[in-house]
Protein backbone atom coordinates (compact mmCIF):
# COMPACT_ATOMS: atom_id res chain seq x y z
CA UNK A 1 0.00 0.00 0.00
CA UNK A 2 1.62 3.65 -1.11
CA UNK A 3 2.11 5.40 2.18
CA UNK A 4 2.43 9.02 1.85
CA UNK A 5 1.06 10.24 5.18
CA UNK A 6 -1.65 9.98 7.51
CA UNK A 7 -4.26 11.34 10.01
CA UNK A 8 -4.63 9.72 13.23
CA UNK A 9 -8.03 10.33 14.49
CA UNK A 10 -7.51 11.59 18.15
CA UNK A 11 -11.46 11.65 18.25
CA UNK A 12 -14.68 11.86 16.15
CA UNK A 13 -17.38 10.05 15.59
CA UNK A 14 -18.33 7.18 14.76
CA UNK A 15 -14.05 5.99 14.51
CA UNK A 16 -12.32 4.50 17.27
CA UNK A 17 -9.52 6.48 18.91
CA UNK A 18 -6.15 5.80 17.03
CA UNK A 19 -7.65 5.27 13.08
CA UNK A 20 -5.63 5.36 10.97
CA UNK A 21 -6.51 7.27 7.74
CA UNK A 22 -4.44 6.79 4.79
CA UNK A 23 -3.81 10.08 2.50
CA UNK A 24 -2.07 8.14 -0.37
CA UNK A 25 -4.80 9.79 -2.64
CA UNK A 26 -4.37 12.92 -4.83
CA UNK A 27 -7.02 14.14 -2.69
CA UNK A 28 -9.02 13.62 0.22
CA UNK A 29 -12.72 15.21 1.33
CA UNK A 30 -13.22 15.20 4.81
CA UNK A 31 -16.39 16.37 5.78
CA UNK A 32 -20.02 14.90 7.71
CA UNK A 33 -22.08 12.41 5.48
CA UNK A 34 -25.29 12.76 3.93
CA UNK A 35 -27.58 11.45 1.68
CA UNK A 36 -26.44 13.60 -1.01
CA UNK A 37 -22.43 13.06 -0.42
CA UNK A 38 -19.97 10.77 1.36
CA UNK A 39 -16.58 12.54 1.97
CA UNK A 40 -13.36 9.93 1.70
CA UNK A 41 -13.26 10.32 5.28
CA UNK A 42 -17.29 10.68 6.86
CA UNK A 43 -18.10 12.44 10.20
CA UNK A 44 -21.63 12.27 11.57
CA UNK A 45 -21.11 15.30 14.01
CA UNK A 46 -23.38 18.43 12.78
CA UNK A 47 -20.96 20.72 13.26
CA UNK A 48 -18.73 19.86 10.66
CA UNK A 49 -19.77 20.64 6.74
CA UNK A 50 -20.69 18.25 4.01
CA UNK A 51 -17.46 19.54 2.32
CA UNK A 52 -15.01 21.02 5.53
CA UNK A 53 -11.94 20.39 4.17
CA UNK A 54 -9.66 18.88 1.57
CA UNK A 55 -5.91 17.66 1.90
CA UNK A 56 -4.26 17.63 -1.40
CA UNK A 57 -0.88 15.92 -2.54
CA UNK A 58 1.12 18.61 -4.12
CA UNK A 59 4.57 18.52 -4.76
CA UNK A 60 5.11 15.81 -1.95
CA UNK A 61 3.65 18.15 0.27
CA UNK A 62 0.13 17.33 2.09
CA UNK A 63 -1.59 21.00 1.48
CA UNK A 64 -5.15 21.48 3.02
CA UNK A 65 -8.04 23.36 2.39
CA UNK A 66 -10.84 24.85 4.36
CA UNK A 67 -13.85 24.51 1.84
CA UNK A 68 -15.88 27.27 3.54
CA UNK A 69 -16.74 25.46 6.50
CA UNK A 70 -19.85 26.93 8.49
CA UNK A 71 -17.70 26.47 11.83
CA UNK A 72 -14.00 26.32 10.63
CA UNK A 73 -11.28 24.31 11.04
CA UNK A 74 -8.72 24.74 13.36
CA UNK A 75 -5.01 24.09 13.10
CA UNK A 76 -2.47 23.89 16.44
CA UNK A 77 -5.30 26.03 17.81
CA UNK A 78 -5.13 29.09 14.58
CA UNK A 79 -8.20 29.09 12.91
CA UNK A 80 -7.37 28.57 8.80
CA UNK A 81 -8.69 31.09 6.15
CA UNK A 82 -11.16 29.15 3.85
CA UNK A 83 -9.77 28.15 0.42
CA UNK A 84 -6.52 29.43 0.94
CA UNK A 85 -4.12 26.00 1.01
CA UNK A 86 -2.14 25.29 4.38
CA UNK A 87 1.17 23.18 4.13
CA UNK A 88 0.82 20.51 6.92
CA UNK A 89 3.48 19.65 9.16
CA UNK A 90 4.53 16.23 11.11
CA UNK A 91 2.36 16.44 14.58
CA UNK A 92 -0.13 19.32 13.49
CA UNK A 93 -3.22 19.07 15.45
CA UNK A 94 -6.45 19.87 13.38
CA UNK A 95 -9.69 20.55 15.57
CA UNK A 96 -13.08 20.60 13.59
CA UNK A 97 -16.62 21.12 15.57
CA UNK A 98 -15.54 22.75 18.42
CA UNK A 99 -13.07 20.46 19.03
CA UNK A 100 -15.34 17.85 19.50
CA UNK A 101 -13.20 16.19 16.55
CA UNK A 102 -9.48 16.02 16.81
CA UNK A 103 -6.78 14.74 13.90
CA UNK A 104 -3.29 14.35 14.48
CA UNK A 105 -1.10 14.89 10.79
CA UNK A 106 2.18 13.07 10.06
CA UNK A 107 4.17 11.85 7.45
CA UNK A 108 5.34 9.22 9.40
CA UNK A 109 3.41 5.77 10.16
CA UNK A 110 3.82 4.36 13.60
CA UNK A 111 3.71 0.26 13.68
CA UNK A 112 1.28 -1.72 13.29
CA UNK A 113 -0.29 -1.11 16.77
CA UNK A 114 -3.37 1.19 15.49
CA UNK A 115 -6.43 0.20 13.90
CA UNK A 116 -5.82 1.09 9.84
CA UNK A 117 -9.33 1.62 8.66
CA UNK A 118 -9.01 2.21 4.79
CA UNK A 119 -10.96 5.08 3.26
CA UNK A 120 -13.55 2.92 2.04
CA UNK A 121 -14.90 2.08 5.22
CA UNK A 122 -16.56 5.26 5.16
CA UNK A 123 -18.46 4.31 2.15
CA UNK A 124 -20.05 1.75 3.28
CA UNK A 125 -22.52 3.70 6.02
CA UNK A 126 -25.73 2.94 6.34
CA UNK A 127 -27.81 6.45 4.87
CA UNK A 128 -31.30 5.65 5.63
CA UNK A 129 -33.40 7.83 3.06
CA UNK A 130 -36.81 8.38 4.75
CA UNK A 131 -39.64 9.78 2.41
CA UNK A 132 -40.78 12.60 4.37
CA UNK A 133 -43.52 15.56 3.67
CA UNK A 134 -43.97 18.36 6.31
CA UNK A 135 -47.19 20.11 5.68
CA UNK A 136 -47.25 23.32 7.85
CA UNK A 137 -50.53 24.90 7.22
CA UNK A 138 -52.11 21.73 8.06
CA UNK A 139 -49.48 20.78 10.99
CA UNK A 140 -48.75 17.18 9.92
CA UNK A 141 -46.24 14.91 8.48
CA UNK A 142 -46.16 12.32 6.59
CA UNK A 143 -43.78 9.71 7.15
CA UNK A 144 -43.45 6.75 4.74
CA UNK A 145 -46.91 7.31 3.86
CA UNK A 146 -48.09 7.51 7.38
CA UNK A 147 -50.06 10.65 8.16
CA UNK A 148 -49.14 12.13 11.73
CA UNK A 149 -50.32 15.02 12.98
CA UNK A 150 -48.53 17.61 15.25
CA UNK A 151 -49.69 19.13 18.68
CA UNK A 152 -49.31 22.79 19.05
CA UNK A 153 -45.88 22.39 21.00
CA UNK A 154 -44.86 20.09 18.16
CA UNK A 155 -45.57 21.85 15.71
CA UNK A 156 -43.99 25.32 17.70
CA UNK A 157 -40.82 23.12 18.79
CA UNK A 158 -39.97 21.57 15.10
CA UNK A 159 -41.28 24.82 12.95
CA UNK A 160 -38.22 26.50 14.63
CA UNK A 161 -36.19 24.10 14.44
CA UNK A 162 -36.57 23.50 10.85
CA UNK A 163 -36.27 27.28 9.69
CA UNK A 164 -32.66 27.10 11.54
CA UNK A 165 -32.05 23.69 10.03
CA UNK A 166 -28.27 22.82 10.63
CA UNK A 167 -27.79 25.65 13.21
CA UNK A 168 -27.89 25.89 16.83
CA UNK A 169 -31.19 27.47 18.23
CA UNK A 170 -31.05 28.20 21.94
CA UNK A 171 -32.49 27.75 24.73
CA UNK A 172 -34.03 30.71 25.73
CA UNK A 173 -35.08 31.43 21.94
CA UNK A 174 -37.05 27.53 21.90
CA UNK A 175 -38.72 28.60 25.01
CA UNK A 176 -39.63 31.96 24.04
CA UNK A 177 -40.75 30.60 20.93
CA UNK A 178 -42.76 27.10 22.07
CA UNK A 179 -44.17 28.26 25.60
CA UNK A 180 -44.72 32.66 24.90
CA UNK A 181 -48.26 31.90 27.34
CA UNK A 182 -45.78 31.28 29.98
CA UNK A 183 -44.87 34.10 32.55
CA UNK A 184 -41.60 35.42 32.33
CA UNK A 185 -38.57 34.21 34.73
CA UNK A 186 -35.38 35.47 35.26
CA UNK A 187 -34.18 37.72 32.32
CA UNK A 188 -37.60 37.49 30.58
CA UNK A 189 -37.78 34.28 29.77
CA UNK A 190 -40.34 32.20 29.76
CA UNK A 191 -40.30 30.07 32.86
CA UNK A 192 -39.78 26.26 31.76
CA UNK A 193 -37.69 23.87 33.03
CA UNK A 194 -35.49 21.90 31.43
CA UNK A 195 -37.46 18.78 31.91
CA UNK A 196 -40.27 19.86 30.08
CA UNK A 197 -38.21 20.82 27.31
CA UNK A 198 -36.41 17.03 27.30
CA UNK A 199 -40.09 16.15 27.71
CA UNK A 200 -40.97 17.92 25.12
CA UNK A 201 -37.79 16.51 22.69
CA UNK A 202 -38.28 13.16 23.55
CA UNK A 203 -42.25 12.91 22.41
CA UNK A 204 -41.19 14.30 19.20
CA UNK A 205 -38.61 11.22 18.60
CA UNK A 206 -41.45 8.77 19.91
CA UNK A 207 -44.06 9.79 17.99
CA UNK A 208 -42.27 10.76 15.06
CA UNK A 209 -38.84 8.84 15.19
CA UNK A 210 -35.64 9.39 16.07
CA UNK A 211 -34.42 9.23 12.11
CA UNK A 212 -37.34 11.25 10.83
CA UNK A 213 -36.30 14.54 13.15
CA UNK A 214 -32.61 14.01 14.19
CA UNK A 215 -32.27 15.88 16.83
CA UNK A 216 -29.10 16.90 18.78
CA UNK A 217 -29.03 18.38 21.83
CA UNK A 218 -25.48 20.38 22.70
CA UNK A 219 -25.21 20.57 26.44
CA UNK A 220 -26.35 23.94 28.02
CA UNK A 221 -26.96 25.48 24.81
CA UNK A 222 -29.81 24.19 22.68
CA UNK A 223 -30.79 21.68 20.77
CA UNK A 224 -30.32 21.68 16.31
CA UNK A 225 -31.97 19.59 13.68
CA UNK A 226 -30.03 18.34 10.81
CA UNK A 227 -32.43 17.15 8.60
CA UNK A 228 -32.97 17.90 4.80
CA UNK A 229 -36.41 17.65 3.07
CA UNK A 230 -39.05 19.03 1.29
CA UNK A 231 -41.95 20.91 2.41
CA UNK A 232 -45.42 21.84 1.18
Amino acid sequence: MDRFACLYIVRGEPYRAGTCVNLSANETLVGRVSQQLVPDLSFTNAFISRQHFVIRKEREQAVLYDMGSRHGTEINGVRVTPHTPYVLNDFDIIKLAKGMTVLHFTYLYADQTLEIEPLSITRQLDIPKLPLTINWERRECIVEGKRIMMSEKEYLLLRLLHEQANRLVLLDDIKSTVWPERSPGAGGVPDVTLDELNALIYRVRKKFGKDTFPISAVRGSGYLLELELKSS
